[in-house]
């Protein structure tokens, strides 16, 4: 069974008086284990299609199904839940707290988790640091860390609860070309090692050249799902409007 299956997914929301057809008809599956990258330009749906997947909004119509529990149909409960159980997220602010340490940072998802003990959240987020090789910054502020040993607190952030999947929001768009290509090796270093499931949005074609399969978005339709770069890259520099939907 897919650990992420989504079949016909429309959202439409309403914007400045007008209707915007953010998803148009989206179907596709994840299987557990996968690097996937999502790409398109500006507009094309792809935060929509990852907040969607994320468990953070729910679609307007059509079915997502999550480690086999109905995602579309949920509550906002039943979302944070799956939230919780399943999902790990890396954004490309990196959104630490200030004034809190890098293991302090780390800690955090688990105050919200019954029966974890202060000394297993410290252990647990020591244990992430040092998978992302932050042994050593423990007691660091994010203003004593670099752009990409922020990303790094992030990742161990998202790990800590041991989530089956890792969503990234453009995690390199904050890092210069060289740190990037670190922080999506640590990617797939934990891919690999953990078979993490990874589902990455990105505007960056070298970062997209590390996935397993690329999915391309234009209007809010998939016009590309290949595992071949160079058809992603010919979808991706295609000026052609996208194919309707399926009724």
């Amino acid at each position: 069974m897919p650990l992420i299956e989504v079949d016909n997914l429309c959202k439409h929301y309403f914007l400045g008086g007008g209707r915007v057809e953010a998803l148009r008809g989206v179907s596709f599956c994840i299987d557990r284990g996968e690097f996937v990258a999502l790409v398109g330009p500006s507009g094309s749906g792809k935060s929509t299609l990852m907040n969607t997947l994320g468990c953070l909004d729910r679609p307007t119509s059509g079915t997502y199904q999550l480690d086999g529990e109905d995602v579309a149909g949920a509550t906002a409960d039943q979302r944070a839940h799956l939230r919780n159980s399943h999902l790990g997220f890396v954004f490309q602010n990196f959104n630490l707290l200030a004034r809190t340490t890098a293991v302090e940072n780390v800690e955090l998802p688990l105050v919200y988790s019954r029966g974890v003990s202060a000394r297993e959240r410290r252990r647990r987020a020591t244990e992430a640091l040092r998978e992302v090789g932050l042994a050593d910054r423990l007691d660091h502020h994010p203003a004593q860390l670099s752009g990409g040993q922020q990303q790094r607190v992030a990742i161990a952030r998202a790990l800590v609860n041991e989530p089956s999947i890792l969503m990234g929001d453009e995690p390199t768009g904050n890092l210069d070309s060289r740190t990037g290509a670190d922080v999506i090796a640590l990617l797939r270093k934990l891919n690999v090692d953990r078979s993490l499931t990874v589902v990455l949005v990105t505007h960056d074609q070298q970062v997209a050249r590390h996935a397993d399969r690329t999915i391309v978005l234009r209007d809010g339709l998939i016009v590309a799902d290949t595992t071949s770069f160079a058809e992603a890259k010919a979808a991706l520099e295609a000026d052609q409007p996208a194919a309707e939907p399926r009724s």
